[in-house]
């Protein structure tokens, strides 16, 4: 058995056997050079943690999960638990460099969903089979579908540990979460998670948190800006690599520099793709900053050195000609044409809402049997304000 010491959590236990052998495995142990919440670190310098604490931490309450579920009388065969196990250790191992930031600029066309069922589908074959039973749990084939959506749905273990875990490394306290009061009132019926009403309190709290922490970490606009810089570089590297400029990097970071659109179809995809980490991008940016080409060495100077673009935010999307007004007046200043000015101007829509129920419900079992929408028996949330749907956009431009 490995015991783990882990900061949010304290003792984890893996066991020997498959469970070890997921986190001994190369494809595993990569996480720990993925930083769970890119560039956030860029306001809350304490977010310095990994996927692969995530995904420990994230094993660790599905354990709480499956024993809390058994106590209650609901039959957890041995190996079910073990698949469950599996699949919650692996369900990042698809995650690209800088987490989500880079998922549609390297990886096009792609999700990192589907990039880990690639992973655990070879990862499979190396183990003789072993995770066969994970593979179905994770994709929902599985006959019991409340195991799957103890891996994904909007009470999976997934999102509590990563509520919990962001919460304790931004120091966003507010973003803190009752996650084994939740897993204690965890339940199952007709094959579906629900919530036992002396629940209700924790989930309210975790609903409301989980708008807090998408606003004020997630989406937060110094972040969001020093993402576009990020993916302006690397779209620029892109760019200059098909005009057949070589450009310094890691062959891996070669490989997806050259990709076409369809690059997960390309021989060699999944071997590169496992040899990408963060490193391979902060090592290129740093060479890249001293390069000819005047707005790759710009945007990477820029992200070297914090120096990151400045950003409004509206309620409205911004008018074509302003923003036309910004490039324009990025190429004056910087002697570029208005199409290389482009990568120094970035626009993102971000729309959110606290809770779809048209999406996956939160579920509330009564003591009489019955089952409620957590929106129908709450008398702190109603679905008006839950479902709104809150949108926010973002324009980001270099400073000068």
């Amino acid at each position: 058995m490995k015991i783990i010491n882990d900061p949010v959590f304290g003792f984890i236990r893996i066991p020997e056997g498959p469970l070890l052998d997921i986190v001994n495995h190369p494809a595993f142990f990569r996480l720990s050079r993925i930083k769970q919440l890119g560039l956030a670190s860029v306001v809350y310098p304490g977010a310095q943690h990994t996927r692969f604490q995530h995904s420990l931490g994230a094993y660790h309450l599905m354990t709480r999960a499956t024993e809390s579920l058994k106590r209650k009388g609901h039959f957890i065969f041995d190996s079910e638990e073990e698949a469950v196990l599996a699949a919650i250790l692996l369900h990042d191992v698809g995650h690209g460099p800088f987490s989500h930031v880079l998922e549609h600029t390297l990886t096009e066309g792609i999700s990192h969903e589907d990039v880990s069922l690639m992973i655990m589908e070879r990862m499979n074959e190396e183990m003789n089979g072993a995770l066969t039973l994970a593979i179905k749990i994770f994709k929902g084939d599985y006959p019991k579908q409340f195991l799957h959506q103890l891996i994904s749905s909007q009470l999976d273990m997934d999102r509590l540990d990563y509520l919990r875990r962001d919460s304790f490394f931004t120091g966003v306290t507010e973003g803190n979460i009752g996650s084994a009061r939740i897993i204690d009132m965890l339940n199952v019926v007709d094959d579906h998670l629900v919530v036992e009403k002396k629940g209700i309190y924790s989930i309210e709290n975790y609903l409301v948190t989980r708008r807090l922490m998408y606003w004020q970490v997630y989406l937060h606009k110094t972040a969001v800006a020093a993402e576009h810089v990020l993916i302006n570089a690397l779209r620029r590297a892109k760019w200059l690599t098909a005009q057949g400029v070589e450009l310094f990097a890691s062959p891996a970071l070669k490989f997806f520099l050259a990709g076409t659109s369809n690059i997960s179809e390309e021989a060699g995809f999944l071997e590169a793709f496992l040899a990408l980490d963060d490193n391979d991008i902060w090592c290129a940016l740093n060479v890249w900053q001293h390069h000819d080409d005047k707005v790759l060495a710009l945007l990477a100077h820029d992200f070297i050195n914090r120096r990151i673009f400045r950003v409004e935010v509206s309620d409205e999307p911004f008018p074509e000609d302003y923003v036309i007004q910004k490039i324009e007046k990025q190429a004056r200043h910087f002697g570029l044409s208005d199409s290389d000015a482009h990568y120094l101007v970035a626009q993102k829509a971000v729309g959110k809402d606290m809770y779809n129920p048209l999406d996956d419900r939160i579920e509330i079992l009564e003591k009489d049997g019955s089952i409620h929408d957590v929106t129908e028996v709450s008398d702190m949330l109603n679905i008006d304000t839950l479902s709104k749907h809150v949108r926010k956009y973002y324009l980001c431009t270099q400073r000068f």
